[in-house]
Protein backbone atom coordinates (compact mmCIF):
# COMPACT_ATOMS: atom_id res chain seq x y z
CA UNK A 1 0.00 0.00 0.00
CA UNK A 2 2.78 2.43 0.94
CA UNK A 3 4.55 1.61 -2.32
CA UNK A 4 1.40 2.43 -4.31
CA UNK A 5 0.99 5.71 -2.43
CA UNK A 6 4.59 6.67 -3.22
CA UNK A 7 4.09 5.87 -6.91
CA UNK A 8 0.90 7.94 -7.06
CA UNK A 9 2.67 10.79 -5.24
CA UNK A 10 5.56 10.78 -7.72
CA UNK A 11 3.11 10.83 -10.64
CA UNK A 12 1.19 13.70 -9.07
CA UNK A 13 4.38 15.69 -8.49
CA UNK A 14 5.46 15.06 -12.07
CA UNK A 15 2.09 16.26 -13.36
CA UNK A 16 2.23 19.38 -11.22
CA UNK A 17 5.77 20.12 -12.39
CA UNK A 18 4.73 19.71 -16.02
CA UNK A 19 1.72 22.01 -15.52
CA UNK A 20 3.86 24.72 -13.91
CA UNK A 21 6.42 24.40 -16.70
CA UNK A 22 3.70 24.74 -19.34
CA UNK A 23 2.38 27.92 -17.73
CA UNK A 24 5.89 29.39 -17.70
CA UNK A 25 6.48 28.91 -21.42
CA UNK A 26 7.36 31.99 -23.50
CA UNK A 27 4.78 33.94 -25.47
CA UNK A 28 4.63 31.45 -28.28
CA UNK A 29 5.72 27.86 -28.75
CA UNK A 30 4.29 27.19 -32.17
CA UNK A 31 2.88 29.25 -34.99
CA UNK A 32 0.07 28.76 -37.44
CA UNK A 33 1.77 29.46 -40.72
CA UNK A 34 5.55 28.98 -40.66
CA UNK A 35 6.82 26.04 -42.74
CA UNK A 36 10.09 24.46 -41.65
CA UNK A 37 13.25 24.80 -43.70
CA UNK A 38 16.17 22.44 -43.90
CA UNK A 39 19.19 23.87 -42.12
CA UNK A 40 21.40 23.28 -45.17
CA UNK A 41 19.50 25.83 -47.28
CA UNK A 42 21.74 27.40 -49.91
CA UNK A 43 21.19 30.00 -52.62
CA UNK A 44 19.90 28.56 -55.86
CA UNK A 45 20.70 31.97 -57.29
CA UNK A 46 21.39 35.29 -55.57
CA UNK A 47 18.50 37.61 -56.41
CA UNK A 48 19.82 41.16 -56.61
CA UNK A 49 16.32 42.51 -57.32
CA UNK A 50 14.94 41.13 -54.04
CA UNK A 51 17.96 42.47 -52.17
CA UNK A 52 17.37 45.91 -53.68
CA UNK A 53 13.68 45.88 -52.77
CA UNK A 54 14.39 44.83 -49.18
CA UNK A 55 16.90 47.66 -48.87
CA UNK A 56 14.37 50.14 -50.24
CA UNK A 57 11.62 49.23 -47.75
CA UNK A 58 13.87 48.90 -44.70
CA UNK A 59 13.13 51.38 -41.94
CA UNK A 60 14.12 50.45 -38.38
CA UNK A 61 14.13 46.66 -38.29
CA UNK A 62 17.03 45.24 -40.39
CA UNK A 63 15.61 43.44 -43.43
CA UNK A 64 18.57 41.22 -44.18
CA UNK A 65 18.70 39.37 -47.47
CA UNK A 66 20.15 35.84 -47.36
CA UNK A 67 19.31 32.29 -48.39
CA UNK A 68 16.84 31.78 -45.52
CA UNK A 69 14.92 34.96 -46.26
CA UNK A 70 14.97 34.06 -49.97
CA UNK A 71 13.35 30.68 -49.20
CA UNK A 72 10.51 32.29 -47.25
CA UNK A 73 9.94 34.99 -49.85
CA UNK A 74 9.51 32.23 -52.41
CA UNK A 75 7.06 30.42 -50.12
CA UNK A 76 4.91 33.41 -49.17
CA UNK A 77 4.95 35.02 -52.62
CA UNK A 78 3.66 31.68 -53.89
CA UNK A 79 0.76 31.66 -51.43
CA UNK A 80 -1.14 34.26 -53.40
CA UNK A 81 -4.60 33.50 -52.05
CA UNK A 82 -3.45 33.53 -48.42
CA UNK A 83 -1.42 36.73 -48.76
CA UNK A 84 -4.27 38.41 -50.64
CA UNK A 85 -6.51 37.70 -47.64
CA UNK A 86 -3.83 39.03 -45.27
CA UNK A 87 -3.72 42.27 -47.27
CA UNK A 88 -7.48 42.68 -46.96
CA UNK A 89 -7.53 41.95 -43.24
CA UNK A 90 -4.59 44.33 -42.72
CA UNK A 91 -6.73 47.21 -43.94
CA UNK A 92 -8.71 46.74 -40.72
CA UNK A 93 -6.07 45.52 -38.26
CA UNK A 94 -2.94 47.46 -39.24
CA UNK A 95 -4.16 50.87 -37.97
CA UNK A 96 -4.97 49.22 -34.61
CA UNK A 97 -1.54 47.60 -34.43
CA UNK A 98 0.29 50.74 -35.53
CA UNK A 99 -1.40 52.90 -32.93
CA UNK A 100 -0.37 50.58 -30.10
CA UNK A 101 3.18 50.16 -31.39
CA UNK A 102 3.64 53.93 -31.68
CA UNK A 103 2.59 54.39 -28.07
CA UNK A 104 5.70 52.43 -27.02
CA UNK A 105 7.96 53.71 -29.81
CA UNK A 106 8.11 50.25 -31.43
CA UNK A 107 8.94 50.05 -35.16
CA UNK A 108 5.84 49.97 -37.32
CA UNK A 109 7.13 46.91 -39.20
CA UNK A 110 6.25 44.78 -36.16
CA UNK A 111 2.59 45.15 -37.18
CA UNK A 112 3.17 42.33 -39.69
CA UNK A 113 4.12 39.82 -36.99
CA UNK A 114 0.53 38.63 -36.30
CA UNK A 115 0.39 37.37 -39.90
CA UNK A 116 2.85 34.62 -39.05
CA UNK A 117 1.54 34.30 -35.51
CA UNK A 118 -2.17 33.82 -36.18
CA UNK A 119 -2.92 34.53 -39.85
CA UNK A 120 -4.79 37.56 -38.42
CA UNK A 121 -7.36 35.34 -36.74
CA UNK A 122 -8.23 36.63 -33.22
CA UNK A 123 -9.62 33.17 -32.35
CA UNK A 124 -6.42 31.32 -33.27
CA UNK A 125 -5.27 28.94 -30.52
CA UNK A 126 -2.00 27.02 -30.74
CA UNK A 127 -1.58 23.41 -29.59
CA UNK A 128 -0.27 24.64 -26.22
CA UNK A 129 -2.90 27.33 -25.67
CA UNK A 130 -1.30 30.48 -27.09
CA UNK A 131 -4.29 32.57 -28.09
CA UNK A 132 -5.31 35.55 -30.19
CA UNK A 133 -3.83 37.70 -32.93
CA UNK A 134 -0.54 38.03 -31.04
CA UNK A 135 -0.62 34.47 -29.60
CA UNK A 136 -0.20 35.19 -25.91
CA UNK A 137 0.16 32.38 -23.40
CA UNK A 138 -2.09 32.70 -20.34
CA UNK A 139 0.64 33.58 -17.82
CA UNK A 140 2.36 36.11 -20.08
CA UNK A 141 -0.97 37.69 -20.95
CA UNK A 142 -1.83 38.20 -17.29
CA UNK A 143 1.64 39.58 -16.67
CA UNK A 144 1.06 42.23 -19.32
CA UNK A 145 -2.32 43.25 -17.96
CA UNK A 146 -4.71 41.33 -20.22
CA UNK A 147 -7.96 40.31 -18.56
CA UNK A 148 -9.14 36.70 -18.84
CA UNK A 149 -12.30 35.55 -17.04
CA UNK A 150 -15.63 33.85 -17.67
CA UNK A 151 -16.87 36.67 -19.91
CA UNK A 152 -13.83 38.01 -21.73
CA UNK A 153 -10.44 36.95 -23.05
CA UNK A 154 -8.51 40.10 -23.92
CA UNK A 155 -5.89 38.07 -25.76
CA UNK A 156 -8.52 38.10 -28.52
CA UNK A 157 -9.14 41.85 -28.24
CA UNK A 158 -7.22 43.53 -31.10
CA UNK A 159 -6.67 46.76 -29.15
CA UNK A 160 -5.75 45.41 -25.72
CA UNK A 161 -3.54 42.60 -27.02
CA UNK A 162 -1.69 45.00 -29.31
CA UNK A 163 -0.76 47.27 -26.41
CA UNK A 164 0.41 44.22 -24.45
CA UNK A 165 2.54 43.05 -27.41
CA UNK A 166 4.02 46.54 -27.76
CA UNK A 167 4.92 46.53 -24.05
CA UNK A 168 6.60 43.14 -24.48
CA UNK A 169 8.70 44.43 -27.38
CA UNK A 170 9.69 47.47 -25.34
CA UNK A 171 10.97 45.16 -22.61
CA UNK A 172 12.65 42.79 -25.07
CA UNK A 173 14.49 45.56 -26.91
CA UNK A 174 15.62 47.19 -23.66
CA UNK A 175 16.93 43.79 -22.53
CA UNK A 176 18.52 42.62 -25.79
CA UNK A 177 19.36 45.83 -27.67
CA UNK A 178 18.52 44.51 -31.15
CA UNK A 179 15.23 44.29 -33.02
CA UNK A 180 15.85 40.93 -34.70
CA UNK A 181 16.79 39.44 -31.33
CA UNK A 182 13.67 41.01 -29.79
CA UNK A 183 11.56 39.37 -32.52
CA UNK A 184 13.29 36.05 -31.82
CA UNK A 185 12.49 36.51 -28.11
CA UNK A 186 8.81 36.88 -28.93
CA UNK A 187 8.99 33.32 -30.21
CA UNK A 188 11.22 31.56 -27.66
CA UNK A 189 11.44 33.98 -24.74
CA UNK A 190 14.11 36.45 -23.66
CA UNK A 191 15.89 33.85 -21.54
CA UNK A 192 16.32 31.54 -24.51
CA UNK A 193 17.77 34.32 -26.64
CA UNK A 194 20.16 35.47 -23.91
CA UNK A 195 21.48 31.93 -23.46
CA UNK A 196 22.01 31.66 -27.23
CA UNK A 197 23.83 35.00 -27.24
CA UNK A 198 26.16 33.78 -24.51
CA UNK A 199 26.96 30.62 -26.48
CA UNK A 200 27.54 32.59 -29.66
CA UNK A 201 29.42 35.37 -27.85
CA UNK A 202 27.59 37.78 -30.16
CA UNK A 203 24.58 40.07 -30.34
CA UNK A 204 24.14 39.58 -34.11
CA UNK A 205 21.03 37.49 -34.75
CA UNK A 206 22.54 35.75 -37.76
CA UNK A 207 25.51 34.63 -35.64
CA UNK A 208 23.28 33.73 -32.69
CA UNK A 209 20.77 31.95 -34.93
CA UNK A 210 22.36 28.48 -34.90
CA UNK A 211 22.14 28.36 -31.09
CA UNK A 212 18.39 29.06 -31.08
CA UNK A 213 15.56 26.50 -31.28
CA UNK A 214 14.74 25.36 -34.82
CA UNK A 215 11.41 27.18 -34.91
CA UNK A 216 13.01 30.45 -33.83
CA UNK A 217 15.72 30.11 -36.47
CA UNK A 218 12.96 30.13 -39.07
CA UNK A 219 10.77 32.69 -37.31
CA UNK A 220 12.89 35.76 -38.02
CA UNK A 221 13.55 35.09 -41.75
CA UNK A 222 9.84 34.29 -42.11
CA UNK A 223 9.03 37.67 -40.55
CA UNK A 224 11.38 39.51 -42.91
CA UNK A 225 9.83 37.70 -45.88
CA UNK A 226 6.33 38.61 -44.66
CA UNK A 227 7.24 42.30 -44.43
CA UNK A 228 8.60 42.10 -47.97
CA UNK A 229 5.54 40.40 -49.47
CA UNK A 230 3.10 42.72 -47.66
CA UNK A 231 4.91 45.73 -49.08
CA UNK A 232 5.83 44.39 -52.54
CA UNK A 233 2.76 42.25 -53.25
CA UNK A 234 2.07 43.90 -56.60
CA UNK A 235 5.48 42.74 -57.83
CA UNK A 236 4.32 39.14 -57.40
CA UNK A 237 0.84 39.38 -58.94
CA UNK A 238 -0.91 39.00 -55.60
CA UNK A 239 -4.50 40.27 -55.60
CA UNK A 240 -5.82 42.08 -52.52
CA UNK A 241 -8.96 40.37 -51.23
CA UNK A 242 -11.13 42.90 -49.37
CA UNK A 243 -12.18 41.91 -45.86
CA UNK A 244 -15.76 41.80 -44.67
CA UNK A 245 -14.74 43.60 -41.48
CA UNK A 246 -16.28 47.08 -41.31
CA UNK A 247 -13.86 49.89 -42.13
CA UNK A 248 -16.14 52.65 -40.85
CA UNK A 249 -16.88 51.80 -37.24
CA UNK A 250 -17.90 53.54 -34.04
CA UNK A 251 -16.59 52.72 -30.58
CA UNK A 252 -18.99 52.90 -27.66
CA UNK A 253 -18.45 52.11 -24.00
CA UNK A 254 -21.18 50.47 -21.94
CA UNK A 255 -21.46 50.36 -18.16
CA UNK A 256 -23.89 47.43 -17.99
CA UNK A 257 -24.41 44.05 -19.66
CA UNK A 258 -25.31 44.20 -23.36
CA UNK A 259 -26.36 41.29 -25.55
CA UNK A 260 -24.40 41.24 -28.82
CA UNK A 261 -27.11 39.24 -30.66
CA UNK A 262 -29.73 41.86 -29.69
CA UNK A 263 -27.39 44.65 -30.71
CA UNK A 264 -26.79 42.97 -34.08
CA UNK A 265 -30.55 42.77 -34.58
CA UNK A 266 -30.91 46.48 -33.83
CA UNK A 267 -28.10 47.22 -36.27
CA UNK A 268 -29.77 45.04 -38.92
CA UNK A 269 -26.55 43.11 -39.51
CA UNK A 270 -25.73 39.41 -39.19
CA UNK A 271 -24.80 38.43 -35.65
CA UNK A 272 -21.58 36.90 -36.97
CA UNK A 273 -20.44 40.26 -38.37
CA UNK A 274 -20.78 41.95 -34.98
CA UNK A 275 -19.02 39.09 -33.21
CA UNK A 276 -16.07 39.45 -35.59
CA UNK A 277 -15.72 43.08 -34.52
CA UNK A 278 -15.85 42.06 -30.85
CA UNK A 279 -13.97 38.75 -30.68
CA UNK A 280 -12.98 38.87 -27.00
CA UNK A 281 -16.46 38.33 -25.51
CA UNK A 282 -16.89 34.63 -24.76
CA UNK A 283 -20.64 34.52 -24.12
CA UNK A 284 -21.82 37.07 -26.70
CA UNK A 285 -22.34 39.41 -23.76
CA UNK A 286 -20.49 42.67 -23.15
CA UNK A 287 -19.99 42.63 -19.38
CA UNK A 288 -19.69 46.34 -18.70
CA UNK A 289 -20.09 47.77 -15.20
CA UNK A 290 -20.05 51.23 -13.68
CA UNK A 291 -16.54 50.59 -12.31
CA UNK A 292 -15.23 48.94 -15.47
CA UNK A 293 -17.01 50.04 -18.67
CA UNK A 294 -16.46 47.81 -21.69
CA UNK A 295 -15.74 48.78 -25.28
CA UNK A 296 -18.06 47.70 -28.11
CA UNK A 297 -17.14 48.16 -31.76
CA UNK A 298 -20.10 48.59 -34.12
CA UNK A 299 -20.47 49.53 -37.78
CA UNK A 300 -21.20 53.21 -38.19
CA UNK A 301 -24.91 53.66 -37.59
CA UNK A 302 -27.28 55.21 -40.10
CA UNK A 303 -29.54 57.91 -38.71
CA UNK A 304 -32.59 55.74 -39.33
CA UNK A 305 -31.22 52.96 -37.14
CA UNK A 306 -29.91 55.13 -34.32
CA UNK A 307 -32.97 54.99 -32.07
CA UNK A 308 -33.14 51.19 -32.02
CA UNK A 309 -29.41 50.85 -31.34
CA UNK A 310 -29.56 53.49 -28.63
CA UNK A 311 -32.34 51.56 -26.87
CA UNK A 312 -30.33 48.33 -26.85
CA UNK A 313 -27.15 50.02 -25.61
CA UNK A 314 -28.99 51.85 -22.85
CA UNK A 315 -31.45 49.14 -21.93
CA UNK A 316 -30.09 48.67 -18.42
CA UNK A 317 -28.19 51.90 -17.84
CA UNK A 318 -28.98 54.05 -14.82
CA UNK A 319 -30.15 57.60 -15.25
CA UNK A 320 -27.28 59.96 -15.91
CA UNK A 321 -25.06 57.25 -17.35
CA UNK A 322 -26.38 56.93 -20.87
CA UNK A 323 -24.17 55.45 -23.57
CA UNK A 324 -23.47 57.77 -26.49
CA UNK A 325 -21.67 57.29 -29.76
CA UNK A 326 -18.18 58.74 -29.75
CA UNK A 327 -18.24 60.11 -33.27
CA UNK A 328 -17.85 63.84 -32.72
CA UNK A 329 -14.61 65.18 -34.21
CA UNK A 330 -11.87 66.98 -32.36
CA UNK A 331 -10.60 66.71 -28.82
CA UNK A 332 -11.26 67.95 -25.29
CA UNK A 333 -8.78 69.65 -22.98
CA UNK A 334 -8.91 68.14 -19.50
CA UNK A 335 -7.37 70.00 -16.58
CA UNK A 336 -6.03 67.61 -13.95
CA UNK A 337 -7.44 68.15 -10.46
CA UNK A 338 -5.97 67.11 -7.13
CA UNK A 339 -6.14 63.36 -6.55
CA UNK A 340 -6.78 62.43 -10.19
CA UNK A 341 -4.72 59.82 -12.00
CA UNK A 342 -4.65 58.71 -15.64
CA UNK A 343 -6.87 55.73 -14.90
CA UNK A 344 -9.66 57.92 -13.52
CA UNK A 345 -9.39 60.34 -16.45
CA UNK A 346 -9.42 57.47 -18.95
CA UNK A 347 -12.58 56.10 -17.32
CA UNK A 348 -14.21 59.52 -17.37
CA UNK A 349 -13.77 59.89 -21.13
CA UNK A 350 -14.07 56.18 -21.96
CA UNK A 351 -10.59 55.95 -23.51
CA UNK A 352 -7.44 53.95 -22.81
CA UNK A 353 -4.63 55.02 -20.47
CA UNK A 354 -2.16 54.17 -23.24
CA UNK A 355 -3.97 56.60 -25.56
CA UNK A 356 -3.77 59.43 -23.01
CA UNK A 357 -0.02 58.83 -22.69
CA UNK A 358 0.48 58.84 -26.45
CA UNK A 359 -1.70 61.88 -27.19
CA UNK A 360 0.14 63.90 -24.55
CA UNK A 361 3.66 62.49 -25.07
CA UNK A 362 3.79 61.22 -21.47
CA UNK A 363 6.74 59.01 -20.61
CA UNK A 364 5.08 57.71 -17.43
CA UNK A 365 1.70 57.73 -15.71
CA UNK A 366 2.71 60.58 -13.39
CA UNK A 367 0.53 63.71 -13.74
CA UNK A 368 0.15 66.77 -11.53
CA UNK A 369 -2.77 69.06 -10.59
CA UNK A 370 -3.27 71.85 -13.12
CA UNK A 371 -1.72 69.86 -15.97
CA UNK A 372 -3.72 70.05 -19.21
CA UNK A 373 -4.29 66.88 -21.23
CA UNK A 374 -5.66 66.42 -24.74
CA UNK A 375 -8.41 63.80 -24.94
CA UNK A 376 -9.35 62.76 -28.47
CA UNK A 377 -12.61 61.18 -29.44
CA UNK A 378 -12.20 57.40 -29.78
CA UNK A 379 -12.89 57.35 -33.53
CA UNK A 380 -10.58 60.26 -34.42
CA UNK A 381 -6.87 60.20 -35.11
CA UNK A 382 -4.86 62.86 -33.29
CA UNK A 383 -4.46 65.99 -35.36
CA UNK A 384 -0.89 66.90 -36.24
CA UNK A 385 2.18 64.79 -35.65
CA UNK A 386 2.82 64.15 -32.00
CA UNK A 387 6.45 63.30 -31.17
CA UNK A 388 7.08 59.72 -30.08
CA UNK A 389 8.38 58.91 -26.64
CA UNK A 390 12.09 58.21 -26.25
Amino acid sequence: MNKKIRIVSYCLLAFISFSVSAQQRPLLTDTTAIPELEEQTRFASYNYMLKSRLDSIQRTVPLTYNEYVQEYIDIYAGRKDMMGKMLGLSDYYSPIFSRALKSYDIPDEIKYLPIIESSLNPHAVSRVGATGLWQFMYTTAKGYGLGIDNYVDERKDPVQSSYAAAAYFRDAFEELGDWLLAIAAYNCGMGGVKRAMQKAESNDFWVVRKFLPQETRNYVPAFIATVYVMKCWKKHDIELKPSALARQADTVHVNHFVSLPKLAQALSIPEEDLLKLNPSYKKKIVNGTMDAPRRVVVPRVAVADYAAVYDVLNGGAESGHKVVFASSPGYTIHKVTRGQNLGAIADKYRVEVQDLKFWNNLKSTVIVPGQKLKVYRPDEEPAGKLPLKS
